[in-house]
């Protein structure tokens, strides 16, 4: 199985980072995994979000690096169990899973509308470096599913 994940800006974060290193560390044993770092735009309107234009060109960025098959991370998406989302995992086993992890101010709409699903971590917002660790953490519980370890304690 390989996992590719795309998102947007680097990790600022000292404690993310590491967390993120643990993860993939621990992911590995089971799963190829690739992490893209998409360039963020730089906020450019009076309050720093970024613009729409600026969202545009993140999008066409995501877009170009993602590929036709991706799912989105997005808060109104589709809320899942980890035993569902093992089982999506294991559906995907047969191609590359590809996961979209927006910027500080989400993602363009074409990017939402081009996604092949949109996952829900939670309905909860978290700041988008703190998601990655999250998606990370529940790619490798499903993988610990899938594979029959003992980590996940249903």
């Amino acid at each position: 199985m390989k996992i590719s994940l795309f998102w947007v800006g680097r990790t600022r974060e000292k404690f993310i980072k590491e967390a993120i290193k643990k993860y993939i560390r621990d992911i590995e044993t089971m799963a190829d995994i690739e992490i893209t770092e998409i360039k963020e735009e730089k906020g450019t309107a009076p309050d720093g979000r970024s613009t729409p234009a600026g969202l545009l060109r993140e999008g066409e960025r995501i877009l170009r690096q993602a590929g036709d098959f991706f799912i989105l991370l997005d808060e109104a998406g589709k809320k899942m169990s980890s035993i569902e989302f093992a089982e999506l995992l294991r559906d995907g086993n047969k191609k590359t899973c590809r996961f979209v992890v927006g910027g500080p101010f989400g993602v363009s709409p074409q990017v939402k509308e081009a996604a092949s699903m949109r996952l829900s971590l939670s309905p909860m917002t978290f700041p988008h470096e703190l998601a990655r660790v999250v998606l990370l953490e529940q790619i490798y519980r499903g993988l610990s599913i899938i594979k029959g370890r003992r980590y996940h304690h249903a």
